[in-house]
């Protein structure tokens, strides 16, 4: 299973061919897991350094593009938990929009490897082993 969302494409979004600039799909993946964490009760940072929930830094992510998508064109987000290990998750992302007849045309495809991590009182991060109550949500996915 995975999380889905929509989004359309915003005029910001776009180069001067009027197609989507490669970098937006960068910020929109980022949004998306955030919007699957948020769905299933995780938070994304927590509220105060005294907090002990943990946040997600990225240590690596990549995106493929297979076809153009436009000015308010809608797309499809699908988010997939591909991979949980002890401390890191790897998610993968991939964007489509409708074609004329109703048919789903591939855009990109990402992927995301996030490090559950802590914050330390006086700042910086300290990497943990995810907890128990989020893997169980994330292996729900």
């Amino acid at each position: 299973m995975s999380f889905r969302t929509r989004r359309i494409v915003e005029f910001r979004d776009t180069d001067a061919a009027g197609i989507v600039h490669f970098s937006a799909f960068f910020p929109w993946m980022e949004s998306a897991e955030h919007e699957m964490l948020r769905s299933l009760g995780i938070k994304v940072l927590p509220d105060s350094h005294d907090d002990p929930s943990v946040t997600w830094p990225r240590v690596s992510v990549s995106c493929d593009y297979a076809n153009a998508a436009r000015f308010e064109d809608w797309l499809d987000i699908e988010v997939s938990v591909v991979h949980i290990g002890r401390s890191s998750i790897r998610y993968e992302v991939t964007f489509s929009r409708q074609d004329g007849s109703g048919g789903a045309v591939p855009v990109a495809k990402g992927a995301t490897v996030v490090v559950c991590c802590r914050l330390r009182p006086r700042g910086g991060l300290e990497k943990v082993a995810i907890p128990d109550d989020i893997r169980v949500k994330l292996e729900s996915l």
